[in-house]
Order: C-alpha cells, then sequence, then structure tokens
C-alpha cells in the first residue's frame, strides 16, 4: 500500500494524532485506552485518520516503548530526560515504524516523522528527528537503506 502526500494521507493523519496522544502520554502517564477514548470522543473524533492505525500506533509505541527507547538511546546527543516532549513522541512514532512496521518504507517512516517535527517541535528540531532517525534506519532496515 502506498500512502498520500505525507501529513494528508488517512495514515499521516492518524501519525498526528498518535503524536499528540503521545505527548500527553509522556507529560501525564495517561493509560493509551483512556486517552484512546477521549480522541474519539473529541468533536471531530478522528476526523479522517485512519482509526486502526492511529490505535496500532499508541498502542503498539506505549507496550514497546523500553525498547524503543533502548534503540534510540546510542543516537541522541543527550540523555532522553532532556529531550523536548514533541521531539520525544515523534521519535517513538518514526523508531516504532521503522522497528515493527516493515510493510512502511523506510523513507515514509523518517520523512512523516520530520514532518511531524516541523509542525509541531521547535525551530530545528525537525534536523535532530532526521539524524537520529536516518541512523537507526540504518541500523533496522540495512537491506533496505543500502538498496536506495
Amino acid at each position: 500500500m502506498t500512502e498520500a502526500t505525507p501529513s494528508h494521507s488517512r495514515r499521516g493523519l492518524a501519525r498526528r494524532l498518535a503524536m499528540q496522544a503521545l505527548y500527553q502520554w509522556l507529560l501525564n502517564e495517561a493509560p493509551p485506552g483512556q486517552l484512546l477514548r477521549q480522541f474519539h470522543e473529541q468533536d471531530e473524533g478522528l476526523g479522517r485518520a485512519d482509526p486502526a492505525y492511529f490505535e496500532a500506533l499508541l498502542n503498539g509505541i506505549v507496550e514497546a516503548a523500553p525498547v524503543l527507547t533502548v534503540a534510540l538511546a546510542p543516537h541522541l546527543d543527550r540523555p532522553l530526560q532532556q529531550l523536548d516532549p514533541v521531539e520525544h513522541a515523534v521519535l517513538l512514532i518514526g523508531a516504532y515504524e521503522l522497528m515493527f512496521k516493515p510493510e512502511v518504507p523506510w523513507k515514509v517512516c523518517v520523512n512523516e516523522a520530520v514532518n511531524l517535527a516541523k509542525m509541531f517541535g521547535a525551530e530545528d528540531g525537525y534536523k535532530f528527528v532526521n539524524g537520529v532517525l536516518d541512523k537507526l534506519a540504518r541500523e533496522q532496515r540495512m537491506a533496505e537503506v543500502a538498496a536506495r
């Protein structure tokens, strides 16, 4: 399945909502079930976003957070606790897709994360996100990256 223009596809919108939910999770440690209910109950609900992908991202990332953290840590230039919560949430999404969603091309994983960082993060946060996920992609998707 190919994806439409980043952040405008149904999956792109699901990633955007997942980033917002993960941001809340990182700050408040709200359980994923509570966050899912909250996002479904909002005025517009999930809008045009892919609800199954949103749910899979949120539940999968929260469950895999320890593994994702270990995978990301060697590529960070600062301790995890010093990451901006937006960058942290975006990195978790990118890392999760790189590690657990092989059907999503590695470039899509990185580009979607960079777009989220541009949209919600600090001015140059997207450069940091791009650098970290590019290194992780070379590690996790060695053959796919080499084939580019």
